[in-house]
């Protein structure tokens, strides 16, 4: 009989597995098995792996474990692209390692951050925008970086931040260790990257690992398609939200205006939700997200933002109230439910446009999408209505 890969095998220290012990993680997940020994032997590498199958960790245990404890400086930068995929992050390392690590956002006082940097963290997790300020400040010291990781690294190099993602890592020693990940990695991507940093050092190579689709998104989401005239999306949507009874809810919307809208008219109607977008408070946005992790509240409303990364336990629905323009952008959506072995439900409510639209998906993606209706109450299979008549 095959021994089976558990943390040890992998060279993981057993400080870190008790940890993960504590956490009820044990067995490390096709992309850790992969990813690991890659990351601790000190190579560069983009990894790309479905939403859902450990990425985060598969990064944090090597890196982690790399660090030199008798070093003050900080040693790994992680960038994300939003806030809430920061502190997620950081929420991660606290709960398999004492390293002092701390954020550096934007929307939080500069001076503040300054600070927090005198407390000699080990790990600085952020954006882009706001290391490179700090950087250029002098506020953080670059000479002891040893790994630099770009989590969602796709959205890291879209038009509006690429040219601080890539001038970020010109500011690093040549000899850092360049990691990135996410669940769609395409190849212009990696050009990218190869192309910054062989002009950094002649003998630098970046290696690429795409993991073999564990088809989450066919065999782990079930998908619905409910029809709705755009007028009538909210109330369809306050109705389907009566007869699921989710137990943990995240409502999808492309427009940033739209998630104000639908959670003003959900709380008129006595549904109990919040909302959430780029524009809302950090402070508020924290508590919000804290309160739909925690179960006192069961339903998110929220723009793409929270698509990317965040890793949100038990969520048993995903609403999408349109279909984003970005095919990755419903594929990241769907994957907020899914997660962790179970199985969850993704739902479009779509006027005639985007159901024509959700069937060239369904084909492209190579997913079972099943037509529901809402009748007495109830979700059914609108097939069953002709069949009683």
């Amino acid at each position: 009989m095959t021994e089976q890969t558990n943390f040890n095998n992998l060279g993981i220290a057993e400080l870190l597995i008790e940890k993960l012990n504590l956490n009820d993680i044990t067995m490390p997940t096709a992309v850790q098995k992969k990813v690991i020994p890659e990351i601790l032997q000190n190579k560069s590498l983009l990894f790309q792996s479905e939403t859902g199958t450990g990425k985060t960790l598969a990064f944090l245990l090597p890196i982690l474990q790399k660090i030199d404890e008798s070093d003050k400086n900080p040693q790994v930068i992680i960038l994300s692209p939003t806030h809430e995929l920061s502190s997620q992050i950081k929420s991660e390392i606290k709960k398999i390692s004492d390293i002092k690590t701390i954020l550096c956002i934007g929307g939080t006082p500069l001076k503040r951050q300054m600070e927090t940097l005198k407390e000699k963290p080990r790990v600085i997790i952020g954006s882009p925008v706001r290391i490179k300020e700090l950087i250029y400040l002098k506020k953080i010291k670059t000479q002891s970086i040893k790994t630099i990781i770009y989590d969602e690294i796709d959205r890291l190099v879209e038009p509006e931040i690429r040219d601080e993602s890539i001038e970020l890592l010109k500011l690093l020693p040549q000899n850092v260790q360049l990691i990135g990940c996410s669940a769609t990695i395409k190849p212009n991507l990696i050009k990218i990257f190869e192309k910054t940093l062989s002009s950094m050092r002649d003998d630098f190579s970046v290696e690429f690992i795409e993991l073999p689709l564990e088809d989450i998104l066919q065999k782990k989401i079930t998908h619905w398609a409910i029809f709705a005239e755009q007028r009538d999306k909210i109330d369809t949507l306050r109705s389907l939200i009566s007869a699921l009874k989710p137990d943990k809810l995240l409502i999808f919307t492309s427009k940033t205006d739209q998630v104000a809208n639908i959670t003003q008219k959900l709380q008129y109607k006595k549904i109990n939700c919040e909302g959430l977008h780029s524009k809302t408070d950090k402070i508020q946005r924290k508590s919000i997200i804290d309160k739909f992790k925690s179960g006192k509240n069961k339903i998110l409303i929220t723009s793409d933002l929270a698509a990317r990364g965040l890793d949100i336990q038990g969520i048993t629905h995903i609403i999408q109230m349109d279909l984003p323009s970005n095919d990755d952008f419903f594929i990241h959506r769907a994957g907020r439910t899914g997660r962790a072995g179970k199985n969850g439900i993704n739902i479009v409510i779509g006027d005639g446009y985007e159901m024509k639209k959700y069937s060239n998906l369904e084909k492209k993606l190579k997913i079972i999408v099943y037509p529901k209706s809402l009748h007495s109450g109830k979700v059914i299979n609108p097939m069953d209505l002709i069949t009683n008549v």
